[in-house]
């Protein structure tokens, strides 16, 4: 079990950060979508072979398969590569924590990333938190706030406490 910090809870992204968050990120998954599939569409002119020609080769179905394994490498890419950051976190100024203050583990990302391609699952933000926030105990937090709050809570701390040079 995790230690839950307060200062987590208290800085966490509004509803409308998220959305906002979540929106950026689906442009740019869309945008990966047509760059894979007209990569995909030249290859099988240029090789006839229906195993590239893969974004209309299988259906509806698969487009939803196809859609789901881009957007969970996608997400855990991002996430776990550029501290807990996408580019919609970027622009906002939000990131992934743990519930615990630190940087999520692997596993961690690898579930939020999991979560996030149960369909409807962003429906889930009209409770409290998403499932991919409450199942792998992290955050999204106001990443400048928790940092001046953070180093604020530090430095009370650290009243009367003797530098030395």
């Amino acid at each position: 079990m995790r230690k839950y910090l307060q200062i987590v809870d208290r800085n966490k992204a509004s509803l409308g950060t998220r959305f906002v968050n979540n929106l950026v990120d689906l442009i740019v998954l869309a945008i990966i979508h047509i760059i894979l599939a007209i990569v995909s569409q030249l290859i099988y002119i240029l090789t006839y072979n229906n195993f590239f020609f893969f974004f209309n080769n299988g259906g509806f179905i698969w487009d939803i398969f196809i859609g789901a394994v881009v957007a969970f490498i996608y997400f855990y890419l991002w996430e776990y590569y550029s501290d807990g950051k996408t580019p919609g976190k970027y622009i906002t100024g939000t990131k992934v924590i743990s519930i615990d203050g630190k940087r999520p583990t692997q596993r961690q990302y690898v579930s939020r990333s999991l979560y996030r391609i149960i369909p409807f699952e962003a429906f889930t933000f009209f409770g409290t938190d998403g499932w991919h926030d409450s199942m792998t105990d992290t955050r999204v937090i106001n990443y400048k706030n928790y940092e001046t709050e953070r180093q604020t809570k530090n430095e009370i701390d650290n009243i009367g406490i003797k530098e030395t040079a």
